[in-house]
């Protein structure tokens, strides 16, 4: 591991004046789950690592009037164990829970989660973000198996990491980015995420000059649930997940929004499974139809056709939760 300079500054200002306007001269420390892990495959080598661990603002879970407001470094344990969140949200409680290692959920964060870098095994082995080599594309038809089926029509073909992104988007979530000088400026949870065209580009609306903050969740009365297809359980990324979100009275779902996790390179918000819970009276029946709907438009690398499958079964099965049907 490359020498760097370590600095634990105790507020955002003193943290945004340490980091550069480069990527990869520095990089910011949370929980570390992550960064440790990319600095020992020599995937960043920075010169200086902020750590927000003294920075009591990017902590704790508040209870507003629209909403609950989650600090960026709010461990996942404190998110599943905070009442308002496992009331309003019990999405994120799943997938939090889903981690599945208490070593990773007492000091893993929310914001590391959304921030993570992908799980590609190209990338982690130094083919760069988009693992291409001599001009050609590894990952389209090479071992492809845990990669996009959808948005995956360009260079990016990784699937986003975040376990919490899904719920989020699907939830309305905004997220605050604090810069230079301690501005700030807000983005929804849709937005934050990003397909990169290149290997100069991330895969987050973040600059490198930026920290996330906090995530703002608001709360509408929304049923909803999370579900994820897992080899195992813990240690393991899922190969599918679905978040469902919509009111639901008299039985009937409307303001609905599902929203696929590891199948794209950011969270994917199925538009075509929304609308076909939109109106719909919420059953077994109803809730397959909208898994179908969840698959189409899906592209298949060479070797994961078997998650289109899977879309549909945990896009049913988040629907019925929410539904408590």
């Amino acid at each position: 591991m490359k020498s760097f300079e370590y600095a634990a500054p105790k507020s955002l200002r003193e943290a945004s004046a340490l980091l550069s306007d480069k990527w990869g001269e520095t990089e910011i420390l949370a929980g570390g789950s992550d960064l440790v892990t990319s600095l020992k495959q020599g995937i960043t080598e920075p010169n200086r690592l902020v750590s927000l661990r003294n920075i009591g603002e990017l902590k704790g879970i508040e209870i507003e009037k629209k909403g609950v407001r989650v600090g960026a470094m709010t461990t996942l344990a404190e998110l599943v164990e905070n009442k308002a969140i496992q009331e309003h949200f019990p999405s994120l409680v799943t997938a939090a829970n889903g981690v599945g290692s208490p070593q990773l959920m007492s000091v893993g964060t929310v914001g590391g989660d959304l921030c993570q870098r992908p799980r590609c095994w190209y990338f982690r082995n130094g083919f760069g973000l988009l693992a291409m080599h001599d001009g050609a594309s590894l990952a389209r038809d090479g071992e492809n198996r845990y990669h996009a089926i959808f948005g995956n029509d360009g260079a990016a073909l990784f699937v986003s990491p975040s376990s919490f992104g899904p719920a989020l988007v699907a939830l309305g979530a905004t997220l605050t980015i604090t810069g230079p000088n301690a501005k700030a400026r807000k983005i929804t949870a849709e937005k934050f995420f990003h397909t990169p065209k290149n290997d100069h580009e991330r895969e987050t609306a973040l600059k490198p000059n930026e920290i996330l903050t906090d995530i703002f969740i608001p709360v509408k009365g929304l049923r909803n649930a999370t579900y994820e297809v897992r080899h195992r359980h813990g240690l393991d990324w899922p190969y599918v997940t679905a978040t469902a979100a919509f009111q639901l009275k008299s039985g009937t779902a409307s303001d609905a929004r599902v929203v696929l996790g590891h199948v794209a390179p950011v969270p994917w918000h199925s538009a075509g499974a929304s609308k076909t819970l939109n109106g719909a009276n919420v059953d077994v029946a109803s809730a397959a139809k909208c898994g179908e709907a969840a698959s189409q438009g899906a592209r298949p690398l060479s070797k994961n056709a078997y998650k289109v499958q899977l879309v549909k079964v945990a896009v049913q099965r988040a629907v019925l939760a929410a539904a408590a049907v």
